[in-house]
């Protein structure tokens, strides 16, 4: 019989500083056990408040540090796993018995819109909801969370009071709150609401599945253009199937089952230096050309230079190829730089932000600018 690996590493810690905070998240500075006492021995760590409270300063803490011992990029720092001295009081009791995060220690139990008990229950057994029907919804579609602003900032320019709901895919990170842009675009009134689905938790609503959260979008939270991005932290191996953002294309095939219009954000750089990512990249090439198999727009910003010929030229070449029914569709830029400007959070991509690498976020812009114009025609 196969045994479990371990792959986690534990660490014992003090709370020495609070050093950042957001709705659903606290950061640390913890200071491990059995240091000397240097800086070097100081970490960052990060608490979710609903899965084990609130720390305090000189609190003893239990920490998972296996990606900050591995330097990985988004997750690399330490997760609080308990306050062993200082365990949260329990919650309300709640009717929802959807679980997320299911099997492992830390699974939750949520109220999902979807479920028998649901409050929007009736609206989701209802004619609309039940049959799947997204009223041709626009429905932009994007590989990175870094792209969520910028398709929000395309929006804005054009329709600034167009209700957006974000829905957040579980490729990533699977608790909403890990995201600081999405706490501070839904302050700023950027976002009328979210929807975490699968196994993806901690948005306004929980849903199953995101055909079941793209109907909530829509009926319950009554979404003029939905956005379905996985959380922060991309997967990918530098193999052409062994990446997370694959779940794009499944993304639009949802979209179309259900009666939307798909909008495929394409995945750009001018400056990532891998070839696979050069102009776009072959994630955006594998989930739109080969995974997709139905309508959906291809959104192209109007840029004579260069590299925006270049991304043109790749852009055809996937349409013809595509397994679905892609459609290039040419977005105006005029505008859209300052809409990125503008934005309320710090552009960041791949640690690159938007001087360093225009093109990645011009081109999730326009993708936000062409769904703003479809709720016009």
């Amino acid at each position: 019989m196969a045994s479990l690996r371990v792959v986690m590493q534990w660490r014992e810690g003090t709370v020495e500083e609070v050093r950042g905070r957001w709705p659903g998240a606290v950061e640390y500075a913890v200071r491990l056990a059995g240091s000397n006492g240097a800086d070097d021995d100081l970490v960052r760590a990060l608490a979710y408040t609903a899965l084990v409270g609130e720390p305090q300063v000189g609190d003893r803490v239990l920490l998972n540090a296996s990606a900050l011992l591995r330097g990985l990029g988004t997750g690399g720092l330490a997760f609080v796993v308990a306050a062993p001295d200082r365990l949260p009081a329990d919650p309300e009791a709640s009717d929802g018995h959807i679980v997320k995060a299911r099997y492992t220690p830390q699974q939750q139990m949520f109220m999902a819109v979807d479920e028998q008990d649901s409050p929007h229950h009736d609206v989701m057994t209802g004619p609309l909801a039940a049959s799947g029907d997204l009223q041709g919804m626009p429905v932009v579609v994007a590989d990175l969370h870094s792209a969520l602003p910028a398709v929000l900032a395309g929006i804005r320019l054009d329709r600034p009071h167009a209700r957006v709901v974000y829905l957040m895919t579980d490729g990533g990170a699977l608790p909403l709150a890990f995201s600081r842009n999405v706490a501070t675009l839904s302050e700023h009134g950027w976002l009328a609401g979210t929807v975490t689905v699968g196994q993806a938790y901690g948005g306004q609503h929980e849903a199953v599945t995101l055909h079941s959260g793209l109907l909530a979008a829509r009926h319950v939270l009554g979404a003029d253009i939905a956005v379905v991005i996985q959380g922060p932290g991309n997967v990918g191996t530098g193999t052409p199937w062994g990446y997370t953002g694959v779940a794009a294309g499944e993304a639009l095939n949802a979209v179309g089952t259900l009666g939307g219009r798909g909008i495929a954000a394409l995945r750009v750089s001018d400056a990532d230096a891998r070839d696979r990512h050069r102009g776009i990249s072959h994630h955006s090439t594998t989930a739109y050309g080969r995974i997709c198999l139905v309508a959906a727009d291809l959104p192209l910003p109007v840029d004579p230079t260069e590299f925006g010929l270049l991304v043109a030229d790749q852009a055809h070449r996937l349409v013809r190829e595509a397994q679905g029914a892609l459609r290039v569709r040419e977005v105006d830029a005029e505008g859209l730089d300052a809409a990125l400007r503008a934005v309320p959070v710090r552009l960041s991509t791949m640690g690159r932000g938007l001087d360093e690498d225009h093109a990645a976020f011009l081109y999730s812009a326009a993708a936000g600018r062409h769904a703003a114009r479809l709720l016009e025609s």
